[in-house]
């Protein structure tokens, strides 16, 4: 297995679209879906939805939340 370092000086003589591809195949590889974490979101955003439904928790509109977190 080479380095990181043989590979990273290899990469960089490639041309830059082919140094694109490469970034984007190593992205790609990266973004695996993560079914407990999905699964985990989903359960939690049903109980959320469920909880608003029967009155417990109330709704928050888009421009208040845009609000609170602009600086």
């Amino acid at each position: 297995m080479e380095t990181i370092e043989l590979l990273t000086e290899k990469a960089l003589r490639l041309q830059p679209v082919e140094r694109i591809r490469l970034a984007e195949a190593i992205l790609y590889s990266l973004d695996k879906p993560d079914t407990d974490t999905d699964r985990i979101w989903i359960s939690e955003s049903e109980s959320r939805y469920e909880a608003y439904k029967r009155g417990e928790i109330d709704a928050v509109d888009w421009d208040t939340i845009k609000k609170r977190y602009s600086h």
